[in-house]
């Protein structure tokens, strides 16, 4: 059995959003090299809605992207159970020489983000990539940081964070999973 504390609710994750999408406009205000790009699924979901709030401080359209690391990914193969669910990159942007503000739900090992790298040089070599995450659980095993984070949260192994967005799951919520 499995017990669910709230760490966002809708409202606070909005507001998390809406705080992140201002901290990107603090840093780089209209420098329009800035690209947004995020990773399938949940983290493309959330770039979506900081693009339409960049959109609204900067009064202009920033780049969006969506990028699919499974095929980058160093566990996949190691997992006979696991089969990689690929999704597609769409990035519609030139990727040389921007800043690209990279977005995901959640950072923890971070091999997620070693993945989005490999894969993002395969479309150009960006003049700087910024990490953005909802939710920081800590747990690295390689020395990567988030720029911009949402919440940071302290968890034990036993312990999951799982995000949920109205695109996928009817709701918004981030949740702390234990396991009994």
């Amino acid at each position: 059995m499995k017990e669910c504390g709230t760490i966002l609710s809708d409202r606070e994750m909005s507001r998390t959003l809406e705080r992140l999408a201002f901290e990107i406009y603090e840093r780089h205000g209209d420098d329009d090299t800035v690209a947004i790009l995020g990773i399938q699924r949940r983290g493309a979901d959330l770039a979506e809605r900081l693009k339409k709030l960049l959109d609204e401080h900067l009064g202009r359209k920033v780049p969006l992207g969506k990028l699919d690391i499974n095929l980058y990914r160093d566990d996949w193969t190691t997992n006979l159970e696991l089969t990689p669910t690929i999704n597609c990159s769409e990035i519609g942007f030139d990727v040389e020489g921007r800043t690209i503000v990279l977005v995901d739900d959640v950072l923890y090992s971070g091999r997620t983000i070693r993945a989005a790298l490999e894969a993002i040089l395969d479309y150009g070599r960006p003049n700087r990539v910024e990490l953005l995450v909802l939710v920081d659980r800590g747990h690295r095993e390689l020395p990567i940081q988030a720029d911009y984070v949402g919440k940071r949260v302290d968890t034990l192994g036993d312990e999951h964070v799982n995000v949920l967005v109205v695109e996928r799951d009817n709701e918004d919520k981030v949740c702390l999973v234990r396991s009994e």
